[in-house]
């Protein structure tokens, strides 16, 4: 007798068969494909249950017969191998390199390996074309038309799956076809939750509220998958629900809407050129378009060229309390971050000039790294207290401890605690930091 593994081989070839003899000329909806599969899948195992009693042996059991079926339906309309990683909601991040060396991160910081997400690299191709195809259809209905073939010309292929997880996946240019997934988690969270995780103090989330609700512009730095957009996500949410935001990204990720936290939100996404070169749509045109939409704040989600001056800018002329995020290793290298972007840009400024714009736009920089047991932590809070020449002056009023652990240092300016104080902060917290 086959085995369950074995029979779901068998029948969903034969449900594939049905679904691709059904199939039309262009993309399905991955509802209607679903439907479908189901539909194909309950008919195939009738049959094989009346087979079954016909030989005289035994059909498969409720259970079984469950199993077998959501295996069909997951592997042909849902994400395959990958429809139980994507539901498990502690699974931070998906790495495959080809169908069999599959590794994931969890959210508690443990990492292992995994099994195979499909049968082979083939087979991976394909579910990934599926995710492309049902990203188009989302991109035609939002008339968004982002291109998203995935072949040997266009072997690169970035898209954002039906939960707001991130999928970057290769081929041609790798040994094997490979993806990386980022999960959408703790969309909801906010600094007292992250507190709860060991990230920060209570006193240090504390000021960081008081900062968003006095306006204080922010950059949230680290370097890749420290946890930047989650925090800054976990921010805003104190910012005031009267408020609009107008958020401007590479790819969605920040997902700040929220119909009773934050209910005007507009959220701007880059585009780039088609197959034919054009309708190109950069962060910097955005970012210009979203001052004219009378934002209260706007919010950049990695920060890294050209749109830097435009939100430097924003901050500077009226759009206070807007934030970022940003690639840097240290929260000092934030600053020389955004001064090579600016100098790079078309306006050509000079070091001198970015370092004053960027002293009279910036007043906190918040970074986050990892702890040697790979934890996310806050390790470092900086106040712009001005510039000299070439340099941002600053104070790190929470410097990096023996774990990377962000702890108090220099005190905040006066100036800068009047406007923390007037927007709710404690003195009792101030005096508990011991600055």
């Amino acid at each position: 007798m086959a085995t369950e593994a074995e029979l779901v081989v068998e029948l969903r070839g034969l449900v594939a068969g049905q679904m691709a003899a059904h199939a039309g000329t262009g993309p399905m909806p991955i509802a209607e494909r679903r439907r479908l599969a189901e539909r194909y899948t309950a008919d195939v195992l009738d049959a094989h249950a009346q087979q079954a009693v016909a030989r005289g042996d035994a059909p498969l059991s409720a259970q079984a017969e469950a199993r077998v079926s959501r295996a069909i339906v997951d592997r042909i309309a849902g994400a395959g191998g990958l429809e139980s990683l994507l539901g498990d909601k502690d699974v931070e991040n998906i790495e495959a390199n080809g169908c069999n060396n599959v590794f994931v991160h969890r959210t508690d910081g443990s990492y292992e390996r995994v099994s195979p997400i499909a049968e082979s690299d083939d087979e991976l191709v394909e579910l990934i074309r599926a995710f492309a195809s049902e990203a188009a259809i989302g991109d035609d209905e939002k008339g968004t038309g982002q291109e998203r073939t995935f072949d040997r010309n266009n072997p690169v292929l970035d898209l954002r799956l039906r939960d707001g997880s991130r999928l970057c996946a290769v081929m041609s240019v790798s040994a094997r076809p490979s993806l990386s997934i980022r999960r959408a988690t703790m969309i909801e969270a906010n600094l007292n939750d992250l507190v709860g995780r060991g990230m920060l103090s209570a006193g240090m989330a504390e000021v960081i509220q008081a900062a968003m609700r006095a306006h204080l512009n922010t950059i949230f730095a680290g370097g890749t998958n420290t946890g930047k957009t989650t925090f800054a996500r976990a921010a805003a949410r104190a910012i005031p629900v009267t408020e609009r935001l107008i958020t401007i990204e590479d790819a969605y990720e920040l997902e700040l809407y929220d119909p009773d936290v934050h209910p005007n939100v507009l959220a701007f996404q880059s585009r780039r050129a088609n197959l034919e070169g054009v309708g190109a749509v950069s962060m910097s045109a955005l970012v210009r378009t979203a001052l004219r939409m009378r934002p209260d704040r706007v919010v950049v989600g990695e920060a890294r060229g050209d749109e830097v001056i435009d939100l430097l800018k924003a901050m500077s002329q009226g759009n206070d309390g807007s934030f970022a995020t940003v690639h840097a290793s240290s929260s000092g290298q934030a600053f020389t971050r955004l001064m090579m972007y600016a100098v790079q840009a078309p306006e050509r400024l000079t070091f001198e000039a970015s370092a004053m714009l960027i002293a009279e736009s910036v007043h906190l920089v918040v970074h986050l790294d990892w702890t040697p047991d790979r934890k996310r932590v806050v390790s470092s809070v900086r106040e712009v207290v001005g510039f000299d020449g070439r340099d941002v002056a600053s104070n790190e009023v929470w410097r990096p401890g023996p774990d990377r652990r962000a702890v108090p240092n220099t005190p905040l300016r006066a100036e800068t605690l009047d406007r923390l104080e007037a927007a709710g902060l404690r003195a009792a917290t101030i005096e508990r930091i011991g600055w």
